[in-house]
């Protein structure tokens, strides 16, 4: 198919063919039997282009917690789209879930919606450079596309150079770096799991370091928050940040990220203009809203745990039965993946689980729903254990 219209074949970066299967090896026609395109999902299920049916773990790329089209989320989005979607005054429904997510996550003292992840820890890291008067930023982990925090062309040199990296899980090298930013340093943002989980050290220093200096401390909660725990990763390890980021699973699919954090750090959108036009659309409202109540009513965070123990547990017997194949298996329960001998070992196991009808992604990450259940994950198991085996010889 081309891709010239579409350039890069999708505008989602990591849901291209290449990206999910690897590059192709150079036999003709390798890629014909590859799902590039889906017509539907229901459950931990999607169906391509072609009809075919998989069980999937990419689940939207961890932005499906609940399943794909839960049927209490998709009856408040139907509901919301009767009523209009959008209009010329704030939604009541605005209110309404910044009250139930201060309610599940009390941190939130302040929120702002907007539509992307990207966006949102865009919107911290304003917020945290009005507040301190300063320009520096430290990170850690994937903060989206934004000029701030990525490399590559037509990024100015100027704004890269306010951007550094600090490293995951060490903790001297982490207090050097905030140390030596000092008064330039207006905040530090970073994912608090990168393939495995943090140091409370770690987390301290994170705490105790930007405090010292007066910055402020972002969580970017995109993946974590709705699978660790509600509150993600500061309401699993007991260490609250100044603000922090939301997305993906909040509103089960639909798009829905959040700001937020301190009343007084949130308190300079005032001083500054952080707004799009869709951002009080109701329909990802509603669907946020839904989501919150199936959170509130059933063991969600529990199951994604329990599932995600038995397909770990699953993935470390593979591991040490196909060494030759496997290196390690990393992330957490929650969200994991198997580490490969090399890059072409990687692609032959997701091409050969896209043929036997499961789509398992070959890097970080895999995610369960509260969709999988045992039955499932065994399944796939079973199928992961054949395309190994297939592979070893």
């Amino acid at each position: 198919m081309s891709d010239w219209r579409v350039p890069g074949f999708t505008s989602t970066g990591s849901k291209r063919p290449d990206a999910l299967f690897g590059a192709a090896g150079g036999e003709p026609g390798e890629d014909a039997g590859l799902p590039e395109r889906m017509l539907r999902a229901s459950g931990c299920r999607v169906w391509d282009a072609r009809g075919r049916e998989y069980v999937d773990y990419v689940m939207a790329l961890g932005a499906v917690a609940l399943g794909y089209g839960h049927p209490a989320v998709s009856r408040a989005a139907e509901q919301a789209i009767a009523a209009g979607v959008v209009g010329p005054l704030p939604p009541v429904l605005e209110e309404q879930l910044a009250d139930v997510l201060a309610m599940r996550i009390p941190w939130l003292e302040s929120v702002r919606f907007l539509k992307t992840g990207a966006e949102a820890v865009a919107a911290a890291v304003r917020l945290a450079r009005v507040a301190t008067g300063r320009e520096h930023v430290l990170g850690c982990g994937y903060h989206g596309w934004l000029d701030w925090s990525q490399g590559g062309e037509g990024i100015p040199v100027t704004t890269r150079a306010l951007y550094a990296e600090i490293p995951f899980n060490d903790v001297e090298g982490t207090r050097r770096l905030i140390r030596e930013a000092g008064d330039r340093l207006a905040v530090v943002v970073v994912e608090p799991v990168v393939v495995v989980e943090p140091t409370r050290e770690w987390l301290d220093a994170l705490r105790q370091e930007t405090t010292q200096v007066g910055a402020v401390l972002v969580f970017d909660e995109i993946k974590t928050a709705f699978r660790l725990a509600i509150g993600g990763a500061a309401e699993r390890y007991g260490v609250r940040p100044d603000l922090t980021v939301l997305g993906k699973a909040l509103a089960n699919g639909f798009p829905l990220a959040v700001v937020g954090g301190r009343a007084d750090l949130m308190s300079g959108v005032a001083r500054t203009w952080i707004s799009s036009t869709l951002a009080t659309e109701t329909v990802a409202l509603a669907a946020a809203h839904a989501t919150l109540e199936v959170f509130a009513h059933e063991d969600v965070c529990g199951h994604l745990h329990r599932m995600g123990i038995r397909l770990l547990h699953g993935l470390h017997r593979l591991h040490h039965k196909h060494g030759d194949v496997l290196t390690g298996v990393g992330g957490i329960a929650e969200m994991c993946f198997l580490h490969f001998a090399n890059e072409r070992l990687s692609r032959d196991l997701a091409r050969g689980c896209a043929a036997r009808g499961l789509l398992f992604k070959r890097t970080a990450y895999n995610f369960v729903s509260l969709a999988h259940d045992e039955e499932t994950i065994d399944r796939t198991l079973g199928i992961l254990e054949d395309v190994l085996g297939a592979i070893s010889a």
